[in-house]
This record gives structure tokens, C-alpha cells and sequence, in this order.
């Protein structure tokens, strides 16, 4: 039996990079994933097809968490599939992972701008959470995906790493709210990542420079944070609640 046999996960914002790597390794550990998507249909599909050529359980869910009622809508439809598909009253892990990140300045930042930052990156996961909790059974898991923008200072993250540091904020304080339910809730906090949302991090070229920042010297890969995620949902990680998890391979100590 593996490490989450029988348990049931949703991650949002599966359908590439970090999201996806946190499905298949979930699935890799026996629990069935709820794969959601925004518009991505097709890489969702093939995450999921992944998923069950190797042996797994997973099925697909389209919301739009960039719009207010987008979380409320994804919670309506994946508990739902959970008593259509699995005749479940309650699932276990939830990996807040959906996000969005604008490269700019304070200087060009618009309110626009902030605002579709702040509905994806912290209002869509409070409100996900929110909708979720008479769901999620005692000793249930939450994990929001962050970043290490929030401890370093980075100007070109002007929106961006005040919305992480909300979603952190929100995690240490559900961690005692949630406490008396045995339900652990914790951040990671990736640093330069090779995923479709970090080009530098992806060029062989450019990323030389950022990996001269991080003491393991080379930046980091999907599955580098998937593996933090996978122990944090464990019954191993049951002792750890209320923490930022810094997974960037020690980027700018």
C-alpha cells in the first residue's frame, strides 16, 4: 500500500509545470486526483491519460479561478464528481497551486492588473478553502503553493509577492483554526523554476545566471517541489503545520 492509498486530492492548476508534476506524484502515491484546469483542456487530458497508462486514478475539472465565484464554482462541481464517481462524502488534500505572475514594477503595475493577481493568488484559494472545509475529512491536508518572491525582494514582482504573501499569511492562521480537526495546512515557496510561467528558468542559456544565485547550483524542477508536496500530504508530514516550506535549493540565502 502506498503512501496515500485511498485518499482523494485536488490540485488546482494541474494541467502544467508545478500543478502537474504535484498530480502525477500524488497518483504515483495511490491517491485519485482531481486535475483542474482553466483553459487548458488538452494538456488536463493528458495529464490525466498519464495518469491512468501508469496505474492511477484521476479525472479532469474545467473552473475559472481569475473571476470572482470561480472557486465557489469548482467546489460545487468537484464535490459533485466526488459523489457521482466515488460516492464520497468527503475528499482528503487540497494543493492550492493555481496562480498567475506579472513581471513588472510598481511603476507599471495597473489595478487591473492587481486585482487579477489578487482574485487567482489569494481570494480564489480562501474562498476554494472556504467552500471546501465541511468536505475535507479529520486529518485532511492543505497545501499552498507560494513563493520565494515573499522573503526576497524582488521589484519586478510588485504585485505578484504581496498576494503570496497573503496566501502564507492565510496559511499560518487556518493551521490553528483547523488544528482541533488534525488538518495540517502549510506553504511552499519555489524559488526559479522550470516551468512555462519562468522562461529564464527554462533557458539553457539564461539560466546559468540564476543558478550562480542558488546553492545547489542549478535552478529547480517541477518534480524538485512535487517530491515537498508529496511528504507534506504524507502521514509523515502530519507534524508539520503553520510552516513556509522554502523549496528553492537555497536561492538567494
Amino acid at each position: 500500500m502506498s503512501a496515500l492509498s485511498g485518499k482523494i486530492a485536488l490540485v488546482t492548476g494541474a494541467s502544467r509545470g508545478i500543478g502537474r508534476a504535484i498530480a502525477r506524484r500524488l497518483a504515483r502515491d495511490e491517491a485519485i486526483v482531481a486535475v483542474h484546469y482553466h483553459s487548458q483542456a488538452d494538456a488536463a487530458n493528458a495529464t490525466v491519460a498519464e495518469i491512468v497508462a501508469a496505474g492511477g486514478a484521476a479525472f479532469a475539472i474545467q473552473a475559472d479561478l481569475s473571476v470572482p465565484g470561480g472557486a465557489t464554482l469548482l467546489a460545487k462541481l468537484f464535490t459533485a464528481e466526488l459523489t457521482e464517481r466515488y460516492a464520497a462524502p468527503g475528499f482528503d488534500i487540497l494543493v492550492n497551486n493555481a496562480g498567475l505572475s506579472k513581471r513588472a514594477t510598481i511603476e507599471d503595475i495597473t489595478e487591473d492588473d492587481f486585482e487579477l493577481l489578487l482574485q487567482t493568488n489569494l481570494k480564489s484559494p480562501f474562498f476554494l478553502i472556504k467552500a471546501l472545509l465541511p468536505h475535507l475529512r479529520a486529518g485532511g491536508r492543505i497545501v499552498n503553493i507560494s513563493s520565494m518572491g515573499t522573503r526576497a525582494a524582488y521589484p519586478a514582482m510588485a504585485a505578484y509577492a504581496p498576494t503570496k504573501a497573503g496566501l502564507e499569511a492565510l496559511t499560518r492562521l487556518l493551521a490553528v483554526h483547523l488544528g482541533n480537526r488534525e488538518i495540517t495546512v502549510n506553504s511552499v515557496a519555489p524559488g526559479a523554476t522550470a516551468t512555462d510561467m519562468n522562461e529564464v528558468a527554462r533557458d539553457p542559456v539564461a539560466s546559468r545566471a540564476v543558478a550562480d544565485t542558488i546553492a545547489l547550483g542549478r535552478v529547480g524542477q517541477p518534480t524538485d517541489i512535487a517530491n515537498v508536496v508529496a511528504f507534506l500530504v504524507s502521514d509523515d508530514g502530519g507534524w508539520v503545520t503553520g510552516q513556509q516550506i522554502d523549496a528553492s535549493g537555497g536561492q538567494r540565502l
